[in-house]
C-alpha cells in the first residue's frame, strides 16, 4: 500500500470510528472526543486527497474539518 492510501485509511478510519460510536450511542455528537475524531479524521483524509490530487474530496474533507473545528471552538468558547 502506498503512502497516500495509508494516510487515507487512517483518516477514514477515524471518521468511521466516530460515526459508529455515535450511531451506537457510545458518544454524543456534542462530546469533545467525537468532535476531535471528526476534525482529525477529516484533516487527514483531506491531506490524503491532496496527495493524490483528487480535488472534490479535498473540498469535501476540508469543509468537514472546518465545520467540525467551528463546532469545537463554539464548544470551548
Amino acid at each position: 500500500m502506498d503512502f497516500p492510501n495509508v494516510i487515507a485509511s487512517v483518516g477514514v478510519g477515524l471518521l468511521l470510528i466516530a460515526f459508529f460510536l455515535n450511531v451506537f450511542r457510545f458518544l454524543n455528537e456534542n462530546s469533545l472526543i467525537y468532535i476531535i475524531l471528526n476534525i482529525s479524521g477529516a484533516m487527514i483524509s483531506c491531506y490524503a486527497s491532496y496527495l493524490i490530487q483528487f480535488v472534490p474530496f479535498v473540498i469535501l474533507e476540508g469543509t468537514w474539518a472546518l465545520v467540525a473545528l467551528i463546532v469545537l471552538l463554539r464548544k470551548l468558547f
